[in-house]
Parts: C-alpha cells; structure tokens; sequence
C-alpha cells in the first residue's frame, strides 16, 4: 500500500470500497491492502447524476481511520455538483477529487477551485463522451480517468473500445500525471489496459467477490508486470 502512488510509476491497483462489505469495512480495507492493492478508490454518488447512491464524507473519514490515514484515498465524484461535496470529502480525508466533465459548466475553473483544497485532481467522462472533451482541461488535473462501464454500479462488463481513449491520452499527458481506469478490470482485462498505457486500476468486483481475495490480486498484478 502506498501514501502516495504519485512517487512511484509502477502500475498500481486502486481497491474499490464500492464492492466491500459495509458491515466490517474495516477488516475488508485491511485485507485488500495487506494482500497487494495500493491504494483505495472511493465511488461518491449522488442519486441524481448517476441512478445508484452511495456514500459520502462519513465514510470518507471511516475509511481514512481504518488505515491510520497511511493511504491514499482516491475519491470518484459521480455527482451533479462536485464543487459542493469536494471539501468535505477533502476535510474527510480524500487525497483526490476526481469530478465529471459533464458535470461543470467550466472543467478548467472547477479544476482550479478543487486543486486550493490542497488536494490531487483529477477529471473523467462516460463512455459515450467524446475523449477530446478532456483535452483543454488536462494541464489543469493530475488524473485522468477513463470510465470503461456506464458510471454508477459495480460488476459491469467491460467496454474494450474505452482502451482507445486511453490510447489517445497518453500521447497527451506528462510525466507527473496518472491516467487511471474504472470499470470491469479484471484478470482477462487489466494486461490489456496496462498496454493502451493505464497507471493506475481501479478494482472492484473482482477482488471484494473473489472466493480467495489474496489470489485475485495477485492474478492482476501478474497480468500488469506481463501487459
């Protein structure tokens, strides 16, 4: 597990809380880092910008008290006002904020209001959104994240055509930014994304819903170092 995924440039696994069991969060966070994830990936939803409704700084700051706040929290804004919920997340202990561009009526200005939390930024779009959308904004976000599902529930199937807006984002991006990947990564998808030029993956069902958790992990990191 890392403070800070940002020191390093090895691929790294996002765990995604969405698919715990919310009964014993913090033994399932526990588990997930201490058999390989990196860091944690954590979906807010509103209800409103996408169907489903998660959860929201309660959470937020449970989950940065069950690992002593040693691990980076990557926090997925799925809402229609990201300006609202992003500082109490950040005052929770969300070390990014990831809002929608379709979400703003100005990505750049948003960018800047979030980055004066003293947080990461990182900026995303559904699938059906145009990559080139991103293009003014990323001088402005340390992340970009590719939706491989329709955003708002876990288990989706992955959309391979996503991995072409990756493609493009690389060419684009620096040294010091991440280009992340959401949704449907799993041991038959992640070599594939590791290969269009993913950073960092986010992990959902196919860790908290393995019957041996520490095998599942394991299996995806051996599919980044081949990919």
């Amino acid at each position: 597990m890392t403070s800070d995924p940002f020191n390093s440039t090895a691929p790294m696994i996002a765990a995604s809380i969405l698919s715990a069991d919310f009964s014993r969060l913090g033994s399932e966070i526990s588990e997930v880092l201490t058999h390989g994830c990196d860091f944690l990936h954590l979906d807010i939803m509103d209800g409103h910008f996408v169907p489903n409704i998660s959860f929201g700084p309660h959470v937020t700051e449970g989950a940065r008290s069950a690992t002593g706040g040693k691990v980076y929290l990557d926090a997925h804004l799925m809402v229609s006002d990201p300006l609202k919920y992003a500082p109490p997340l950040v005052k929770a202990g969300a070390s990014s904020i990831t809002f929608h561009v379709e979400a703003v009526d100005d990505p750049i200005a948003a960018a800047r209001e979030i980055r004066k939390l003293g947080c990461h930024v990182g900026v995303t779009l559904r699938p059906m959104t145009s990559v080139e959308t991103l293009f003014p904004i990323l001088e402005y976000v340390d992340i970009a994240l590719v939706m491989s599902v329709r955003p708002g529930f876990s288990g989706q199937k992955f959309i391979p055509e996503m991995l072409e807006k990756v493609r493009q984002l690389k060419n684009r991006v620096s040294a010091r930014q991440r280009i992340e990947i959401d949704g449907g990564i799993n041991h038959d998808t992640a070599a594939a994304a590791r290969r269009a030029g993913v950073d960092w993956f986010v992990v959902a069902s196919a860790i908290f819903d393995a019957k041996d958790r520490p095998a599942a992990i394991a299996s995806i990191r051996g599919q980044l170092a081949g990919g």
